[in-house]
């Protein structure tokens, strides 16, 4: 089999099973393991694929800046909110991360509730601007001038004097054996310390974040207890996810 052969095939498998494995591949296609990942390599240097530890995955497609990201997949972030809702009751404290998801929640917040919402986002803490019964406090820190949010020590230390009854997490990428993952590193200790640091993390993903995974480990999957998405939680791609003692909905 020809080279170019071998990564069509390749690339057939990961649209099948959003990853590939070298172990599995290489006696798929009756080479080593060495020759697949020599063509992962080629395949992830044209943006094809993901390269990662013990075969590749699925790449993002997400734009990373926020302003772009506001524009995607905007009527699935609306259904991702009106599920978290029912899980913000008077009284709680809410650690809300940069995610434009967790932007939708925060929108579309009842203007009577009585919470505290910290965060370090700066479109999260203008939106409240008018919720009187919502007390903010924003982490200071460095901006991140490509998610609108501050990043840095002073972000993580004032995160570490916090104990909320849920953190809002959205996120880039959600992999069972790769764990959540995201784009830029200081965003995503900042994400590592909010999780840490709650006492229930609510994960906000639309489906197509699911199985895949980008450079920057944030926590185990595991770690999370529930993935919100736009999709019916019956849906056969999510029974992994529930199965690893996640709650799905």
């Amino acid at each position: 089999m020809i080279k170019a052969e071998r990564q069509d095939l390749i690339l057939e498998y990961l649209v099948k099973d959003k990853k590939v494995l070298l172990d599995q591949i290489s006696k798929i296609l009756k080479v080593s393991e060495d020759t697949v990942r020599r063509d992962i390599k080629e395949l992830s240097d044209k943006g094809l694929l993901k390269a990662v530890r013990g075969g590749a995955i699925q790449r993002s497609s997400i734009p990373l800046h926020f302003k772009d990201r506001q524009n995607i997949d905007v009527a699935h972030k609306k259904i991702i909110a009106e599920k978290v809702l029912e899980y913000i009751k008077p009284g709680m404290v809410l650690l809300v991360d940069s995610g434009t998801s967790t932007l939708t929640v925060v929108a579309n917040l009842p203007k009577d509730i009585a919470l505290t919402v910290v965060t370090n986002s700066f479109p999260v803490a203008s939106l409240l601007e008018d919720h009187k019964e919502i007390e903010v406090l924003f982490m200071g820190g460095m901006l991140n001038k490509i998610s609108f949010s501050t990043i840095g020590y002073e972000t993580i230390q004032s995160i570490r004097n916090i104990r909320a009854d849920i953190c809002l997490l959205g996120v880039c990428s959600i992999d069972l054996n790769f764990g959540v993952t995201g784009d830029d590193y200081e965003d995503s200790l900042v994400k590592r310390v909010m999780i840490e640091t709650s006492k229930s993390t609510i994960a906000l993903s639309t489906s197509d974040k699911l199985g895949k995974s980008e450079s920057f480990y944030i926590c185990a999957a595991n770690s999370l207890n529930t993935i919100i998405t736009e999709a019916d939680p019956e849906s056969d791609y999510l029974k992994p996810y529930i199965e690893a003692g996640i709650e799905v909905r």
